[in-house]
């Protein structure tokens, strides 16, 4: 082996884990919104939590960005570290997926069919198709799969390379006095775990492994220390991810470590010692690139049932490492190692939008029943919601620009959208809360309040106001566009109101029936609540425009609109009869 073969080697390992990249990236777009769904399911059962874990573990293809997911969820606050132990098994079986598809490359026949399962044969076919997919569909579902198949060839490509370049090495018996070094499981262990924390990928030290294998030098002695430490090398991304984490989220990486600690303790103590004693025959054959595959499987397989009944223990173990500090710890607000699964993350975005939605909605309940009767802990309340609303468009407005950059797919990019386009009209209609109770504070404090007339007009644009907010908030969160559509006639209906009520205020005031100092507060109040029912306008058409991807809210108002739109007609003149000034 030259100093070629090497550059080859690295070339092949930097095509591997580049492959394995577009394929993640492209698997994790496929499953968009499904992903978030699924977590959405979870649920203390263990077996489930388990089956799930090595289910989107083989989504994205990575059990490490499976566990940094994990810690981000815990530290985020949306999961208990009890919920993620299992998981963090199913994530150890899902993993193993990827060396059985890397064990193809070992496949040697005479046979055509056969043949044509090897990497040379049928990668070439499988990157043209996935470049044709990603270079003529027009949808982000099929560019995702081209994505996909591209990426699985690059990394066969890679694999292909490896073989290639260490093949050299059956005629160097320098190599073979090298192995005999490995014969040492401490040092196989060793060597795994380095090599992997290296790199970050278990995956490619298991491809390097198989492709060694296909030398015909490497035993089944040698290559199991180094699979096992493969995956404990495998746990140094999870335990980089847990720097500036609370507690809990730093506790997931430590069981995800605990777990291959255990194995490996079990091979070393268990498996070794029944080996010394009965000489286990099939430790000293030639291991094939399948038997790396099996071992790999076999490991996580073996480990998961030996532990998946013990999950109260490996909490345990968890808090001892990692215990309770004297101060409570705040959960962070959205963690930003769920930037690595974007559609987590948006997931994340659009719960945390509906909690905005909720508190400004809570706020302007408490703003109009102070009009009619103030109260100082109502008011303490929407002063202390006003900071939190502000907090959430700045916090959201920063991470969905940071998650907007990625590659998303169309689902994930509406979302985005429909976040984007909202949360700032939430933040208003907060605002305008805090402006409805600074005017009861003036009425409070110089002891004034509206003439019967105006409170029974106001008692129905209030009325009108509530639900518009309401079916807002509720359209929003539920993604409902039916619910959306019936914002916009309501809409016009309160600028009705707003404009009849003007009319008699100017009225009352001239008859000397209202004072020039209640028509200035009655006049910025109904100024607030045409702007709310805005807002609500704003929400409800970013939300009909997502779903249609089009964006151009007055083409769709002039549409609505315009006459012989009878959903429209027909909702306006429901509302205009529901709401009538007395």
């Amino acid at each position: 082996m030259d100093l070629f073969s090497l550059f080859t080697l690295c070339g092949g390992l930097a095509f591997f884990l580049y492959g394995m990249s577009v394929m993640s990236s492209g698997l994790e777009q496929m499953a968009g919104g499904k992903l978030e769904m699924l977590l959405r399911k979870m649920t203390e059962n263990p077996f489930k939590s388990m089956l799930l874990g090595a289910g989107i573990t083989i989504a994205i293809q990575s059990s490490s960005a499976m566990t940094v997911m994990l810690v981000g969820l815990v530290n985020s606050g949306i999961m208990q570290v009890s919920q993620t132990i299992g998981v963090i098994m199913g994530s150890n079986v899902g993993t193993t997926l990827t060396a059985w598809l890397l064990s193809l490359a070992g496949i040697q026949s005479d046979n055509i069919w056969l043949r044509l399962l090897t990497p040379e044969a049928f990668s070439p076919v499988v990157a043209l198709i996935g470049i044709v997919l990603m270079m003529l569909c027009k949808t982000d579902r099929k560019k995702s799969v081209g994505s996909v198949l591209l990426g699985f060839s690059v990394l066969m490509y890679g694999m292909e390379l490896m073989k290639n370049s260490v093949s050299p090495l059956a005629e160097m018996p320098e190599f073979s006095n090298i192995l005999t070094a490995f014969n040492n499981p401490l040092l196989g262990v060793l060597v795994g775990t380095v090599f992997t924390g290296i790199i970050q990928s278990s995956a490619a030290t298991v491809g390097i492994l198989q492709a060694l294998a296909m030398t015909g030098q490497i035993s089944y002695a040698m290559a199991i220390p180094v699979i096992i430490g493969a995956n404990i090398g495998t746990c140094a991304t999870a335990l980089i991810s847990c720097i500036g984490v609370n507690k809990k989220a730093k506790r997931v990486a430590v069981i995800h470590i605990v777990i291959k600690v255990i194995g490996m303790a079990l091979y070393l103590v268990g498996f070794c010692a029944l080996d010394w004693v009965f000489h286990f025959p099939f430790m000293a054959r030639v291991i094939s690139p399948v038997g790396v595959a099996l071992a790999h499987t076999v490991f996580n397989v073996v480990n998961t049932a030996i532990l998946f009944p013990f999950p109260k223990f490996l909490e345990k173990i968890g808090n001892l490492l990692v215990p309770d500090g004297k101060h409570h710890e705040a959960y962070s607000f959205i963690d930003e190692r769920l930037l690595a699964t974007p559609s987590v993350m948006i997931a994340e975005c659009d719960r945390k939008t509906c909690e905005m939605a909720r508190l400004a909605q809570s706020s302007l309940g408490a703003a109009v029943s102070l009009l009619r009767e103030y109260r100082g802990n109502l008011a303490d309340e929407i002063d202390k919601n006003e900071k939190k609303l502000d907090f959430y468009e700045d916090q959201l407005s920063t991470v969905l620009v940071q998650v907007s950059r990625r590659a998303l797919s169309a689902e994930d990019s509406k979302r985005v959208a429909k976040q984007l386009h909202s949360i700032g009209d939430f933040e208003r209609i907060g605002d305008h809360a805090v402006h409805l109770l600074n005017a009861a504070k003036e009425m409070h404090v110089k002891q004034v309040h509206f003439s019967p007339d105006a409170r029974s007009e106001l008692k129905v644009a209030t009325e009108a106001l509530t639900e518009i907010v309401d079916i807002t908030v509720r359209a929003f969160c539920h993604e409902d566009y039916d619910l959306a559509a019936q914002v916009e006639p309501l809409e016009q209906v309160i600028d009705q109101l707003m404009d009849a009520m003007k009319a008699r205020h100017i009225e009352r005031l001239q008859s000397g029936r209202c004072t020039i100092q209640m028509g200035f507060i009655l006049s910025d109040v109904l100024t607030d609540y045409e702007r709310i029912s805005d807002h609500c306008s704003n929400i409800a058409v970013a939300l009909i425009e997502t779903r249609q991807n089009v964006y151009g809210a007055h083409e769709y108002l002039n549409g609505v609109k315009s006459d012989g739109n009878p959903e429209f007609e027909t909702a306006f003149l429901r509302y205009r009869q529901r709401y009538q000034l007395p």
